[in-house]
């Protein structure tokens, strides 16, 4: 392969993996649309859409396994494609949790009002585009920013957890077992809504710290 064809496959590499991560991230915002509207047929479209993104994540790791053996990267470039091949992972998981959201829009009898889930998704939404952004232009600086505002988001799911553990204690179902269970149901719904949305946040960081240590051969954000 010519010096310009491999340049060629290391710049397709980059578009490759914010085009993935776009898409997870597409399928983000609908799971989060669904869960507010309980429109069933776009929760089952989030779900659906799952398989592609896995598709395209196993296509794009074997993209840098032939560059890894058959160009043998080093330095930079070796950092690059190294950094790129765990950022797969991660935009691969946020997939599967927004697959999780369609799951829970599915179940649920009603759209959640206890917390503003729609604020947090938007939060760990906003971590992963701007680790995506940092991962494009190369940009060391935000990546730490990313890092930094983690800790508000995890602050977030905290404060949305304890309201919603409190409303359950505050409330009550009466006597009937059925409402009880129900209550529990949406209850354990809501938590692990919660959960997933903070584990996007830190999937964006993971991007973040990947992109860190490919730029300036920074550990900082790994550990």
């Amino acid at each position: 392969m010519t010096r310009e064809g491999y340049r060629a496959d290391l710049d397709d590499l980059r578009s490759d993996v914010r085009a993935l991560g776009d898409d997870a991230l597409v399928q983000l915002d609908d799971g989060l649309t669904a869960l507010e509207t309980g429109e069933d047929d776009l929760a089952e479209a989030v779900i659906d859409g799952d398989a592609a993104i896995n598709d395209r994540y196993l296509a794009l790791e074997g993209d840098c396994i032939d560059l890894l053996a058959l160009q043998q990267p080093v330095a930079s470039d070796l950092r690059f494609v190294a950094a790129s091949f765990k950022i797969l992972t991660d935009l691969e998981r946020v997939g599967d949790l927004a697959t999780n959201l369609g799951r829970y829009a599915l179940a649920a009898e009603r759209p959640a009002d206890e917390v503003d889930v729609q604020a947090i998704g938007t939060d760990a939404r906003d971590q992963v585009s701007a680790a995506l952004d940092a991962y494009e232009d190369g940009d060391a600086d935000a990546c730490r920013a990313v890092a930094a505002r983690d800790d508000e988001l995890d602050a977030h799911c905290q404060r949305a957890s304890e309201r919603v553990v409190r409303d359950l204690l505050e409330g009550e179902a009466g006597d009937d077992s059925w409402a009880v269970e129900r209550v529990l149901d949406d209850v354990s719904r809501l938590l692990l809504t919660i959960r997933d949305l903070e584990r996007v946040g830190d999937h964006g960081v993971n991007v973040a710290a990947r992109t860190l240590y490919m730029l300036d051969n920074d550990p900082e954000l790994l550990y």
